[in-house]
C-alpha cells in the first residue's frame, strides 16, 4: 500500500503568503519562502506554490520566487499559477519545480495537459481543478461545475467529465480545489473528492476545508484521497505537520515519518 501524503498550500499574493475562504476575503500572512522552509524541517512530503492572481493578471509566474524555495527544500514541489505553455512549464521545472499545475489555460484550451505532459512527463504534469457545487443539470449532472480565474469566473463544464477529461489528455495527479470548503476548516467535500478519487486511475490530492487532524483522516478514508492539503491549519500555528502526520499514524494511516 502506498503511504498517503500530507501537502502544504503555498497561496503567494504580491510576494506574500496569502490566504481566503471560500476564494475571498484574501488576507497577506506571511513570507513564503521562510515557511517553505518551516514545512520541509517539520516533515511535510509535498509543498504546492500557487501564484494565485497570475492568471486573473494574464501575466507570468514569479520565477525567482520559485527558484528561491526549490534552494530551501529538498522534497517534491509543485507550482501553479499562470502557466500558459510547454515553455512556461519547462522554464518552471528548470527554475526547481518538480510538478507543475495546470488550471485555467489547460479549461481554455485542454490540449495544454496532453503538451506538457509529453514535454516533461504525466508524473510532473498536475491538473488542479477549481470546483463549487451547483444544481444538477444536463450540462452538468455531477453538480459540480469547474470555475476558473482563481475562483471567479464560471464555466458551465461538470467537474467529473473535467476530472476524467483531464486523466485521458496525460495529467498524473489531479488536485481538488473545493471553493465551498476552502477556509471554512469545516471538513473536506468528502462527496466530491470520493466521486472523483472512484472514477479516476490517478493520484487525487483534496484541498480545502482541513480544520483539525480529524478531517484529513476522514478524507484520506471515506473520500479515498490519496493526499490531504492543508493551509490555514498550520499556517495559523493550529497544528504542526508533524502532528497531523504522527495523528494518522496512530490511526493506522500509512504515513512517511520523515523528520
Amino acid at each position: 500500500m502506498l503511504s498517503k501524503r500530507l501537502v502544504v498550500c503555498l497561496d503567494v499574493r504580491g510576494g506574500k503568503l496569502a490566504k481566503s475562504i471560500k476564494f475571498v476575503d484574501t488576507k497577506d500572512i506571511g513570507d513564503p519562502i521562510a515557511k517553505a522552509r518551516q514545512y520541509y524541517e517539520d516533515g511535510v512530503d509535498e509543498l504546492v506554490f500557487y501564484d494565485i492572481t497570475a492568471s486573473r493578471e494574464n501575466r507570468d509566474i514569479m520565477i525567482h520566487f520559485v527558484e528561491e524555495v526549490a534552494r530551501q527544500i529538498f522534497i517534491p514541489f509543485s507550482v501553479g499559477g499562470g502557466i500558459r505553455s510547454v515553455e512556461d512549464a519547462t522554464k518552471l521545472r528548470n527554475a526547481g519545480a518538480e510538478k507543475v499545475n495546470v488550471n485555467t489555460a489547460a479549461v481554455k484550451r485542454k490540449d495544454l495537459i496532453s503538451e506538457i505532459a509529453h514535454a516533461i512527463g504525466s508524473q510532473s504534469t498536475i491538473l488542479s481543478m477549481d470546483i463549487r457545487k451547483v444544481t444538477p443539470t444536463k450540462e452538468m449532472p455531477s453538480g459540480y461545475e469547474i470555475v476558473v480565474n482563481g475562483g471567479v469566473t464560471p464555466t458551465g463544464i461538470d467537474g467529473l467529465w473535467w476530472a476524467k477529461t483531464g486523466e485521458e489528455l496525460g495529467a498524473g495527479e489531479l488536485v481538488i480545489n473545493s471553493i465551498d470548503a476552502d477556509g471554512t476548516k469545516d471538513g473536506y467535500e468528502i462527496n466530491l473528492t470520493r466521486m472523483i478519487a472512484d472514477s479516476v486511475g490517478i493520484p487525487v490530492i483534496a484541498s480545502g476545508g482541513a480544520g483539525k487532524p480529524e478531517h484529513l483522516y476522514d478524507v484520506l478514508t471515506g473520500g479515498h484521497a490519496d493526499a490531504a492539503l492543508v493551509a490555514s491549519i498550520v499556517h495559523y500555528g493550529e497544528y504542526t505537520c508533524r502532528v497531523l502526520k504522527e495523528y494518522l499514524n496512530n490511526r493506522g494511516i500509512k504515513v512517511r515519518l520523515n523528520y
